[in-house]
């Protein structure tokens, strides 16, 4: 589904199940442990992670993630068929209906987010191929990666680019691009697609250009990652937070 105008302020008290899941590539972990912890203040949505929260996949080690995306899909349990697979081995481990609450293959997308400055976590912005038209469809154009350690008060770097994945006509082309920003406060994060490429740009300037085209279905997914050092944490140091003030979906 593709609604032309979408602008999401997430005035609470609960997220709007039209539009977000909030789970996070559900189809290769349990429910438990793909579920995203979050409320809303003033600000808006404020995804957390917190002192109990299980390792997403124990495959992968104690990474752990709140994420809200736009859809689901997977093929049956045991298949290595959805949306993501980031590893060849995946195997889907809790089946998803096929639901497209928003996907497009050309637009505008807007998020004004606010990153998390500990070092352990990371805020992901991600358009990612839907995959149900086949797994080549994977490719993903990558609004945003705020790693912790890499902000300042006077600067602060964003990963932004393409990303190939198990798409065989693109090249994965990705920056870090240093801004004179403190990416813990409110940033606008953005890209503009469609055939002839795609444009990224971070409060309103382009900061790197892609020519490279993603003609498919791709879902929206926005993230904070902790990749602790250990599964045990000291709890005095959570709830980890970043704020998601303001998502702005245009479709072509």
């Amino acid at each position: 589904m593709s609604r032309q105008h979408i602008a999401e302020h997430f005035p609470g008290p609960v997220l709007d199940d039209g539009l977000w899941v909030d789970h996070y590539l559900p189809q290769w972990t349990t429910a438990d442990r793909s579920a995203a912890r979050y409320d809303f203040d003033a600000a808006g949505l404020r995804l957390r992670i917190d002192a109990d929260q299980p390792a997403w996949l124990p495959a992968d080690g104690p990474m752990r993630v709140s994420n809200i995306q736009t859809g689901t899909y997977s093929g049956a349990r045991g298949s290595k068929v959805g949306t993501h697979r980031h590893r060849l081995d995946l195997e889907v481990a809790t089946e998803q209906p096929v639901s497209k609450l928003w996907t497009a293959s050309g637009g505008t997308v807007t998020v004004k987010a606010s990153a998390s400055a500990d070092p352990s976590c990371m805020v992901g912005i991600w358009l990612v191929g839907f995959e149900q038209s086949g797994p080549a469809d994977s490719g993903e154009l990558c609004l945003a990666e705020l790693f912790g350690h890499t902000i300042s008060p006077t600067n602060s770097t964003v990963r932004v680019g393409v990303k190939a994945h198990h798409d065989p006509r693109l090249v994965t082309d990705v920056s870090d691009v240093d801004l004179p920003i403190d990416t813990s406060g409110p940033h606008d994060y953005s890209v503009r697609w469609g055939a002839e490429g795609a444009e990224f740009a971070v409060d309103d300037t382009v900061i790197k250009v892609c020519r490279q085209h993603l003609n498919y279905d791709l879902q929206l997914m926005i993230d904070l990652f902790e990749f602790p050092p250990a599964e045990a944490s000291d709890p005095a140091a959570y709830p980890k937070v970043a704020h998601i003030h303001q998502v702005i979906l245009n479709t072509r």
